[in-house]
C-alpha cells in the first residue's frame, strides 16, 4: 500500500531525518548507553511505519523456539489503556495489553507474552518474575536503542521496500536507510510466491546488505476460516468452490495494509465489499452497527464478514452480538513461509544463535 505524498511535507521529513539521525548518532558513539542483557535476545522489527508483517513473523519464532526453550515476547501494547510492565494472564483483555499481544498470548499461552513502554524495565521484570526465561523477543524494538539485541532481525515489505521510501511524514520511514546495517537478517516480506530467481536477485542488488548479513524473502499464507465468537471452531467452508458464485464478503480490517487480504477474497468470492479503519482502530458500538448494515446488505445468499487476527481480538469485546450475524463473522489466521528453500538455513541462524546464550552475539 503506498503512501500518498505531499511535496510540502519533504521538508519536514528531512528535520526528523536530522532529528533521528542525532539519536542514532548518541548511541552509535555510546555517548547513549545502550544496555546489554545475560540472555539471548532477539528483536523483530522495521524502519517503515508498519505493514511488514512483524506479527506474524514474531509469532514464528515463538513457534520455533518454543519446542526447545522457555519464550518471552517483549511488546509495548500500542494503543492499551494499561501503563507500565504487564504481564498476560487468562483475564487480560485489549484494554490491559493491547490486540496483538493478547492475540499472541492466547495462540500460545504456554509462553511468557508482556508489554511494557520501557523495553529495558520490560527485560529486567520478566527476569525478575520468569527467572527460567531461555529466550526474549522484543516485538516492534528496532527503534529502542535503550537495548543491544543479541540478534536483529529487519522486515521490509516487497511492495513498498524500505530502500525506495522517505522519511516521514514524506514517507514511512521511521528513521534513516542508512540503520538497516544494525540488522543481522533482513526478510523482505509479503513477497509474491511466483517471484523470480532474477527479481529477487534484482532486489538483493538494491539492497545491498552488508558481508555480515543474512536475506531471505517471505511470503503470507492464509489459514482456512475460523469462526470468531464459536470458540475459534472451524464451522463451515465458507469458501467452498462449488458455492463461489453464491457467496459475499464483507471484509473488515483495521491493519495498516489490507490489499493483500482482500486481494485473496477476491478469488474466492463473487461479491466483495470492504470497510476499513485505521491500524489498531478500537471498535465502538456505532462502528458494530455500520458493519453490521453493510453485511445485511450483500446480495448474495452465503454473506459472511471476514476480518483480521488482530481485529478478531478486538470485535471479541463485543459480546453482545446477535445472530445471525454473529455466526457469519470469521477471521483468517495468517502466517509465513520461507521462498527459495530458506526455512533451514534460517531457522539454524535462530536456533544456534539460543543455544549459544551468549551476552551479545551481533557482529559489528
Amino acid at each position: 500500500m503506498k503512501k500518498n505524498r505531499s511535496i510540502l511535507l519533504y521538508p519536514f521529513s528531512l528535520v526528523y531525518g536530522l532529528i533521528t539521525a542525532i539519536r542514532n548518532f548518541l548511541y552509535d558513539s555510546e555517548l547513549l548507553k545502550s544496555v546489554e542483557f545475560p540472555i539471548p535476545v532477539i528483536c523483530v522489527g522495521n524502519l517503515a511505519a508498519g505493514g511488514t508483517g512483524k506479527t506474524p513473523h514474531t509469532e514464528y519464532l515463538a513457534r520455533l523456539l518454543g519446542k526447545e526453550f522457555s519464550v518471552a515476547i517483549l511488546s509495548r501494547g500500542y494503543k492499551r489503556k494499561s501503563r507500565g510492565f504487564r504481564i498476560a494472564t487468562a483475564d487480560s483483555g485489549v484494554d490491559d495489553i493491547g490486540d496483538e499481544p493478547l492475540q499472541m498470548y492466547r495462540k500460545f499461552p504456554g509462553l511468557t507474552m508482556a508489554v511494557d513502554r520501557d523495553r529495558v524495565h520490560g527485560v529486567r521484570e520478566i527476569l525478575r518474575i520468569k527467572p527460567d526465561t531461555n529466550v526474549i523477543i522484543l516485538d516492534d524494538g528496532f527503534q529502542h536503542r535503550r537495548i543491544t539485541p543479541g540478534y536483529s532481525i529487519l522486515l521490509s515489505a516487497y511492495d513498498r521496500l524500505m530502500i525506495r521510501d522517505h522519511m516521514l511524514p514524506y514517507g514511512n520511514l521511521r528513521e534513516s536507510i542508512h540503520n538497516m546495517r544494525r540488522a543481522d537478517i533482513i526478510l523482505v516480506t509479503k513477497s509474491p510466491e511466483t517471484v523470480s530467481a532474477i527479481q529477487r536477485r534484482i532486489i538483493v542488488k538494491e539492497i545491498s546488505k552488508a558481508p555480515y548479513q543474512n536475506l531471505y524473502f517471505t511470503s503470507i499464507t492464509y489459514g482456512n476460516p475460523l469462526q470468531v465468537f464459536e470458540g475459534e471452531e472451524p464451522g463451515e467452508d465458507i469458501f467452498s468452490a462449488e458455492m463461489k458464485e453464491d457467496t459475499g464478503v464483507l471484509l473488515v480490517s483495521g491493519i495498516a495494509d489490507p490489499e493483500p487480504l482482500a486481494e485473496y477474497l477476491r478469488a474466492r468470492t463473487a461479491e466483495l465489499s470492504i470497510i476499513s479503519f485505521g491500524d489498531h482502530h478500537m471498535f465502538r458500538d456505532d462502528d458494530i452497527e455500520r458493519i453490521k448494515s453493510a453485511w445485511a446488505a450483500l446480495k448474495s445468499r452465503r454473506k459472511y464478514l471476514v476480518t483480521t487476527e488482530k481485529d478478531a481480538v478486538r470485535l471479541r469485546e463485543f459480546a453482545n452480538i446477535a445472530e445471525p450475524f454473529r455466526s457469519a463473522i470469521y477471521y483468517i489466521p495468517v502466517g509465513i513461509c520461507f521462498l527459495n528453500d530458506d526455512k533451514e538455513e534460517f531457522d539454524k541462524l535462530i536456533i544456534d544463535y539460543v543455544r549459544k546464550n551468549k551476552r551479545n552475539n551481533r557482529i559489528s
